[in-house]
């Protein structure tokens, strides 16, 4: 080797070598790691190990250490660089692109895999500082490679290469450097524009060069690896974030896609990355004829190994029908924005070839659980998805009608369908194909629907497709119900798919009310007669039979509705969702009959038998009490009372067939028609469910945390929340009663939270104070009581005295977190009243972590809410106070107790 002429340099080199093949020897044997790790580190770590790194990889039988000494280039190179001159920065690259060339055929992939990322890297180190001159010289070798004149081995080390730099280019996968952003950024930028549609060129000149040998060959051929990696390569610069182009992608606004639907604005769990290169690349991807070639090329695979279950997962048959899949995405400038017709051809093109790999469903899917790979089909449906972010739902449909008799939203209406028989029939707990297939339908769906949950359906949806998902929805709620029926009686535990959560917002059925939305005219009415008709059972069947399958039908149906009608908000007051809004036309003096308003005062009116003693004890279940809960506190935040003043506004507007529906569901559940009806029945059922299910937690916890919370969050609704008795009832047991004792003891915090905010409520300040002073004086009363009892020392652990104890202080706790301007100064007198026992509190129970926490949770919100209005007396009271009480804390070293207690 050039350069090592002396014996002792060969010597030293040999010497060096044989060290560091000894350490990696060593290191897989677990001899002596540590020392054998050092040897191998300083080997990076010496000044311009370059040489002796070289002579390795060149001459070393170990791969282990020619990995090493590659790994040591990369390190010694970036660290110095800086002082490198030109030419052994040069010399570097030249030498790691000619190794990984001369050494393609060597079995030792891993190696050449390390050397290719190293010469990357040392590219992209030098990216900005390499004239054009230098960057065709080092690109001239692997053009050479690729295109095939110097064997399949080095074509395919060609295009592992540029796949190893497209990877360190991209910001994403690129290697730490110590430089700052802007570097990669540059070099990124230079890449996209100077090479990246080259690279792509170049890696499609090296599958067609071997198309014809893999599909006239009745046999495995080296040439399946090339034309794999190449499309792997092609698909991976198609995943490229351009950028470069965004000037053009705004002047430029393709006609056919509605525009490119953002991850954020919907619901949507499979990946599906939208190819927006610039219009340079037409020629490229559009103009070229190369879709069909890829097309053309699947097909002849799929027809030459159609009697071979193994070739659909061939890496072949998979690469090509991933790149088909990314194909579907392509959208922006790359089509003409004057000519309509260009990106619609291109995927009629695609969508010819694809629908095969999914039609028709029925005999797909039964082949598939017959035996068959799921592979191909799970791509149809990804290439469905793809379609579907990059057209208008209109277009979306009309795409298939080329080629069907039916459009392409009543295939999909199908196919999931068939997809949902198949989850019906498997009834199983584990992930299958079919539980993915449902995923990326469903994304399909939101894909399309989601613009249209806020417009109006008949603007963008065609009459097809608004059957059609009237027909998927009515066969959903068929299935769903059959499942709750036929599930009913497992108590193995539940599962994602087969019971909701009440207290989450299921991505499953929020996907299913967008498909309710798109033809509410229809999918309403069936909601309402399907409920209907399950009330009707029970009523006809109580007492005489099981009810079980009926309410746990019920339960479903419940979760179903809610999310029909009403959206979640996110921490927001929803609105009543738009297409409600449009699509009914009732006249305001028949309100009653709206179709909304028609369900939602089924089920209250359902919901409200619960309150007899005989109905709770023979249908209203826990479970079932669970989804009433969700569903009236869901319903509540969008239709109970709005706020907005909107349908006042709209009585008096022009604009009444527009905002009819909209204007008929707010008035009709205002404060001046049913809202306070509603409203009572309301605060009735919640205190039904705290009072008569002892023990059922999470059932307790959603009617605090969701139902009574969303309540108390709106001051137009708690002015007539103080005014119901059925809500001073509820005070009145929570202070001075035992029954609500029995809540856990967070929940007991939540309801003081809850009852003390519904003062704002209260016009009159007085009032306000006197109402929290009502509310929690026997609650202060019971602490200042306990802590003077002469034997408070003796019984202070007994369990009934500890738990008394623990919800009064969650209770004191839940009321200091609900101060505000107008029941500040109560709040105040309260939490002076019981300065003096907190600190006895504090002494009794200084090895009771459990209650210390409480108490000291307690006097941080009480503080916090408290120090900004007080004044100077009172501020010096409150401040001799927490002296008092960390003197106390430090002297008994609870801290240490508490810290316990968390961990």
């Amino acid at each position: 080797m050039e350069g090592f002429t002396p014996t002792s340099d060969l010597k030293e080199l040999h010497s060096t070598m044989r060290a560091i093949e000894q350490a990696c020897t060593s290191i897989q044997m677990h001899i002596n790691p540590g020392a054998s790790e050092a040897v191998i580190l300083s080997l990076g770590q010496s000044s311009q190990p370059y040489k002796t790194c070289q002579f390795i990889l060149e001459n070393s039988q170990v791969a282990t250490a020619r990995f090493q000494a590659a790994a040591a280039i990369r390190e010694a190179a970036i660290r110095e660089w800086v002082v490198l001159s030109i030419d052994v920065k040069r010399n570097l690259i030249c030498f790691c692109l000619l190794y990984i060339m001369q050494h393609a055929s060597s079995p030792d992939g891993y190696v050449q895999a390390k050397v290719a990322s190293v010469a990357s890297q040392l590219m992209k180190r030098g990216w900005l500082e390499f004239m054009v001159g230098e960057k065709v010289v080092f690109f001239y070798q692997v053009n050479k490679a690729i295109v095939g004149a110097d064997g399949i081995d080095m074509q395919f080390a060609g295009i592992k290469f540029l796949e190893s730099l497209l990877s360190e280019f991209s910001p994403s996968t690129s290697s730490a450097m110590g430089l700052p952003r802007e570097f990669h950024e540059q070099c990124r930028r230079s890449f996209e524009r100077e090479y990246l549609k080259t690279f792509y060129q170049w890696t499609q000149e090296a599958a067609l060069s071997v198309t014809n040998q893999i599909i006239e060959s009745d046999s495995a051929v080296p040439e399946v690896k090339v034309c794999t990696a190449a499309l792997d390569l092609m698909l991976q610069i198609l995943n490229w974030d351009f950028r470069s182009n965004n000037s053009d992608t705004k002047l430029n606004v393709n006609v056919f896609s509605s525009g490119v639907r953002q991850d954020g604005d919907s619901l949507k769990k499979s990946e599906c990355h939208v190819v927006q290169p610039g219009s340079e690349w037409r020629d490229v991807l559009v103009l070229s004829g190369h879709v069909g070639w890829l097309l053309s090329l699947y097909a002849a695979l799929r027809l030459k190994f159609s009697r071979e279950g193994y070739w659909i997962d061939c890496p072949v048959a998979v690469s090509a029908r991933k790149l088909v899949v990314q194909f579907c995405s392509l959208t922006g400038p790359v089509f003409l924005s004057d000519d309509r017709k260009m990106h619609e051809q291109h995927l009629l093109q695609l969508l010819s070839g694809i629908i095969e790999w999914v039609d028709p469903p029925d005999a797909v899917l039964k082949a598939i659980e017959n035996g068959k790979s799921d592979s191909e089909m799970l791509d149809g449906c990804r290439a469905l998805l793809a379609i579907a972010n990059v057209t208008t739902p209109h277009d979306f449909d009309g795409l298939l009608k080329s080629m069907r008799p039916m459009g392409t939203l009543t295939f999909l209406s199908m196919l999931m369908s068939e997809v949902i028989k198949v989850l019906m029939t498997s009834n199983t707990e584990e992930e299958t194909w079919s539980w993915e297939a449902r995923d990326v339908l469903l994304d399909t769906w939101t894909a399309i629907l989601t613009p249209i949950n806020t417009m109006n359906v008949n603007a963008l949806l065609p009459p097809d497709g608004i059957t059609a998902a009237a027909n998927l929805f009515s066969f959903i709620v068929e299935c769903e119900l059959r499942l709750a029926s036929a599930t009913a009686f497992n108590d193995e535990g539940d599962s994602d798919y087969l019971h909701a959560s009440v207290s989450a917002m299921d991505e499953r059925l929020s996907c299913y009310a967008l498909i309710a939305r798109a033809s509410i005219d229809v999918t309403i009415p069936l909601l309402l007669r399907v409920f209907s008709e399950r009330v009707a059972r029970l009523n006809q069947g109580r007492g005489i039979i099981d009810l079980t399958e009926t309410l746990e039908e019920l339960y479903s149906l419940l979760l179903i509705i809610g999310h029909v009608i009403a959206d979640e908000g996110e921490g927001e007051l929803p609105l009543v969702p738009n297409t409600i809004q449009t699509q009914f036309v009732v006249d305001f003096v028949e309100a009653d009959r709206h179709p909304v308003i028609l369900l939602s005062s089924s089920i209250i009116k359902f919901a409200e038998q619960c309150l007899s003693p005989e109905m709770r004890a023979s249908v209203f279940s826990p479970r079932l009490m669970e989804s009433i809960i969700w569903f009236l506190a869901r319903w509540s935040r969008t239709y109970l009372m709005s706020s907005d003043g909107i349908a006042e506004k709209i009585l008096d507007s022009g604009h009444h067939h527009e905002h009819s529906s909209k204007k008929t569901l707010l008035c009709f559940f205002g404060e001046h028609n049913q809202g306070k009806l509603v409203l009572d029945i309301i605060v009735r059922i919640a205190f039904i469910t705290l009072t008569s299910y002892p023990g059922e937690k999470d059932l307790q916890g959603l009617t605090c945390y969701q139902l009574l919370h969303s309540l108390v969050q709106q001051k137009h609704i708690c002015i007539h929340l103080v005014t119901l008795n059925s809500w001073h009832e509820l005070a009145t047991s929570f202070s001075t009663e035992k029954t609500l004792m029995l809540l856990d003891t967070a929940h007991q915090r939540s309801l003081a939270q809850t009852l003390v905010r519904s003062a704002s409520g209260i016009r009159n300040s007085e009032a306000s104070s006197q109402y929290v002073r009502n509310l929690m004086g026997p609650i202060a009363t019971y602490i200042v009581e306990i802590s003077r009892k002469h034997n408070f020392r003796s019984i202070a652990q007994q369990p009934d005295i500890l738990l008394s104890v623990s919800c009064m202080l969650e209770r004191l706790r839940g009321a200091a977190s609900a101060s505000e301007p107008r029941t500040q100064k109560a709040i105040y007198e309260l939490g002076f009243s019981v300065m003096n026992p907190i600190l006895i509190l504090l002494e009794v129970y200084k090895h009771e972590s459990a209650v210390v926490y409480l108490l000291l949770k307690f006097v941080v919100d009480w503080v916090d809410g408290q120090i900004t209005y007080l004044e100077a007396q009172e501020t010096a009271a409150v401040v001799d106070f927490c002296m008092r009480l960390l003197q106390l804390y430090s002297s008994h070293n609870i801290g240490k107790v508490i810290q316990l207690y968390k961990s």
